[in-house]
């Protein structure tokens, strides 16, 4: 088994040796041999590293990927864990995707306005979008 030096592993796992250090300090990586005080660190370091980037990239928060690692009691396997908290984060996809859409729509009318005031788009905008009003009704031309 092959051991790296801190600097060695954060160029392999493409981060900064600092967050090696924080992920140690809140328990994603188990604390590591020193020699001559110095963190030493082996293939297993590398593969959950691989796991935290990856769970980074599926949009995972670190308290999830802490709970997706250790937070199950031992005889759950991964893919359930994967399972729970996936469709959680999709769940919560959804509802981020959904905001946007509705964003990407009013930027797009608003492209087009040719009101006079912004009274007057306030009005436009919240009856066009009448689910998700802009503002409240006192804003509201009567």
């Amino acid at each position: 088994m092959e051991e790296r030096t801190i600097r060695e592993v954060a160029r392999e796992a493409e981060v900064k040796p600092s967050t090696l250090r924080y992920y140690e300090s809140i328990g994603l990586l188990a604390p590591q041999e020193r020699i001559n005080g110095q963190r030493r660190y082996d293939d297993e370091a590398l593969k959950r590293l691989s796991i935290i980037k990856m769970a980074k990239q599926a949009g995972f928060t670190l308290k999830e990927i802490d709970t997706l690692m250790s937070g199950f009691s031992d005889d759950e396997p991964p893919s359930a864990r994967w399972k729970v908290l996936a469709n959680e984060k999709l769940r919560e996809m959804d509802a981020i995707i959904s905001q946007a859409e509705d964003m990407k729509k009013i930027l797009e009318e608003g492209i087009n306005c040719d009101c006079l005031s912004l009274d007057e788009c306030v009005t436009f905008f919240n009856r066009k979008f009448s689910k998700n009003k802009v503002v409240t009704a006192h804003y509201e031309r009567k």
